[in-house]
């Protein structure tokens, strides 16, 4: 061990920090995997789970200017330091109910700092716990000590770890004197990541409310009120909307469906002029009948026996195009867009145009102009 210059007392605790090293470094480890396991048990995604032992040289750094206050190594409560790093300011309180079912809490040596208001404290308004190992915790062939050393663990957002390194890069611990303009500047980058943290954290209850709202909206049939996007779009195809006509058409070779994505489909729909869940519905209700007929005609005498659970919005959209004054060219470009370009969307496009005049398809849409 090097020698700090310190005197006996805090010589004997860094000699028994040393003694203990791989004992703190276990503990670390397990608390991290406790963490880890508890968050992907609720559900709970965070930026990262990251834990720290103090350094030789740290520690004896912390006793030179401390050292005096400490009785023994026990009294040194970050020694190990386990950090959890949040997206959302209110993901915190979330993480901390967790925590205290994980681990026995020191309530008076832990500190709330985010009820801190001065201007300089955005990077520490973390949620500090000094914590223990239950003994249940342990399993039979892991050492008893680990229950008796505490260990700090932090709870802070994404934007306050961030700033918290740049402020212990540029300002106290760069070893210099950093003039007050510079951390003025330092304080005011403070307040704009402060403010960014409130502001995403209000537009995801924003996006969660919107949620909601659509959902009560499609729940209650009102597909006119629904703009037409992804959310919306994953929302209706909860309904299975498709699925009557895709049985339908199954039904004709007694054929198994498998499942395959229709979110492909959302692009296509949009360019196609579909602004609106009720578009949707409508398309539906209005070309469902031409769209079996149309798949009838594809796979009628074939010994087809499995289909995709795209064929109903796929004949769907064909059907509409054909109906609606569209071109052959009008269908090679709605392959291409489903399918990827190639030489085969030209034939495929003019099998189906053949398809839908013999019936009668393309006169209904004569019909209609």
């Amino acid at each position: 061990m090097k020698d700090y210059g310190l005197d006996l007392h805090c010589q004997m605790i860094l000699e028994d920090y040393a003694s203990n090293l791989d004992l703190y470094i276990k503990l670390s480890s397990i608390v991290q995997k406790t963490i880890k396991s508890a968050l992907r048990s609720n559900t709970i995604f965070v930026t990262g789970v990251e834990g720290r032992v103090k350094t030789e040289q740290s520690m004896a750094g912390k006793l030179e200017l401390k050292g005096a206050k400490y009785h023994s190594i026990e009294d040194i409560t970050d020694i190990v330091g386990v950090r959890v790093i949040t997206f959302y300011s209110e993901d915190v309180d979330k993480i901390s109910a967790i925590i205290e079912k994980c681990f026995n809490i020191d309530w008076d040596n832990s500190v709330d700092k985010r009820k801190m208001h001065s201007l300089d404290s955005f990077g520490y308004m973390s949620l500090h716990y000094i914590c223990r190992l239950p003994k249940e915790s342990l399993t039979h062939d892991e050492d008893s000590r680990l229950t008796d050393i505490p260990f700090e663990l932090q709870m802070r957002t994404a934007l306050q770890h961030v700033w918290a390194n740049m402020y212990h890069d540029t300002g106290y611990k760069s070893g210099v004197d950093v003039p007050k303009e510079l951390l003025r500047n330092l304080n005011r980058l403070a307040g704009m990541l402060e403010l960014a943290d409130d502001e995403f954290s209000r537009i995801r209850t924003t996006i969660t409310d919107y949620r909601r709202l659509v959902k009560n909206l499609v729940d209650d049939g009102k597909f006119d009120d629904v703009q037409l996007n992804t959310d919306t779009f994953k929302t209706y195809l909860d309904l299975k909307p498709f699925d009557k006509i895709n049985k339908k058409i199954a039904a004709i070779n007694q054929a198994e469906i498998h499942n395959s994505s229709m979110l492909p489909y959302l692009a296509i729909l949009k360019n196609l002029g579909f602004q609106t869940l009720g578009d949707i519905d409508r398309l539906i209700t209005d070309y469902g009948y031409d769209a079996y007929l149309l798949a009838l005609h594809e796979i009628g005498g074939t010994d087809i026996d499995i289909i995709s659970s795209t064929v109903a919005i796929q004949d769907l959209c064909i059907v509409w195009i054909i109906e609606n004054g569209g071109s052959e060219g009008d269908l090679v470009k709605f392959f291409n867009e489903l399918l990827g370009a190639n030489t085969y969307n030209q034939q495929r496009a003019k099998r189906v145009m053949d398809k839908a005049e013999s019936l009668s398809l393309v006169k209904k849409r004569i019909a209609n102009t």
